[in-house]
């Protein structure tokens, strides 16, 4: 199926790694011409080099730390000097760090809003111009299941996803009639290293092994395993392109089947 990204200009960021870089190198394969960004500049090049010599396509890497306002503004002028205008912005960022409410600090929280909440409100306000005057363009924040169910010792991903779910709902009330989707995709528990760093946690909590943990999840998935970064970057794929023109103000869950609730 041929997803009509062709040419198409996108901007990933952290996406050096994990879930960001299986997104950039689905839309990279489409044709799409891809920007990524990380706080280290030489993984981002490395990065973009390996998608580019896999796909054929043209990848640009950029240094930014997305919960800071100055990277960001800068980030997307370098963006708009390399593309002239953007089509596709997937807004990602790690995960903030684990821990129940009596463990966090009040610097771990306000990192927290910084980090997950308002890299998505500065990006978004950066890019809206830019898709403007493309006459349209696609949104796509990457969440986690926490949005539809709290994960233990995940508490401010528990609190701050669900406000990026809101955030794109509204979003998505705004701007549909200047022709931009806004959406989300959900995780489950995809094989990347911020699970392997969250199964490293659980495990020193509970005094077990990462494996018990690897086990005792997988037993909660009705597909029984984790899912692939490639699998997660294909679905992301689709709702950044005009095969999903029709999807708008929505979070689709790429878990298993994790999550039961209706």
């Amino acid at each position: 199926m041929d997803l009509g990204l062709k040419g198409k200009t996108a901007l990933v960021t952290a996406a050096s790694a994990g879930l960001g870089y299986a997104t950039a190198a689905a839309l990279s394969a489409e044709g799409a011409r891809v920007a990524i960004c990380s706080r280290d500049l030489g993984r981002a090049q490395a990065s973009a080099e390996r998608i580019q010599a896999e796909t054929g396509n043209e990848v640009l890497a950029f240094e930014a730390d997305v919960a800071n306002a100055t990277d960001l503004t800068r980030l997307f002028g370098e963006v708009q000097t390399a593309f002239g205008s953007l089509d596709i912005l997937v807004c990602n960022a790690g995960g903030p760090p684990p821990g129940n409410f009596s463990a966090l600090s009040e610097e771990q929280w306000a990192t927290g809003v910084q980090l997950t909440l308002m890299s998505v409100v500065r990006s978004v306000r950066l890019a809206l111009p830019l898709m403007r005057q493309a006459g349209g363009g696609r949104i796509l924040t990457l969440l986690s299941s926490s949005v539809k169910k709290p994960i233990d010792n995940l508490t401010l991903s528990n609190t701050f996803r669900p406000a990026v779910y809101g955030l794109c709902k509204s979003l998505s009330l705004e701007l549909a009639v200047d022709n931009i989707q806004v959406n989300g995709l959900a995780p489950g528990r995809i094989e990347t290293e911020r699970i392997n760093q969250l199964d490293d946690a659980q495990a020193q909590k509970r005094g077990i092994s990462r494996a018990e943990i690897r086990t005792a999840s997988e037993a909660q998935i009705p597909m029984g395993r984790l899912g692939q970064p490639q699998e997660f970057g294909r679905v992301a794929a689709f709702l950044c392109s005009p095969a999903a023109i029709y999807v708008n103000g929505s979070v689709l869950l790429v878990d298993g089947g994790a999550v039961t609730s209706l």
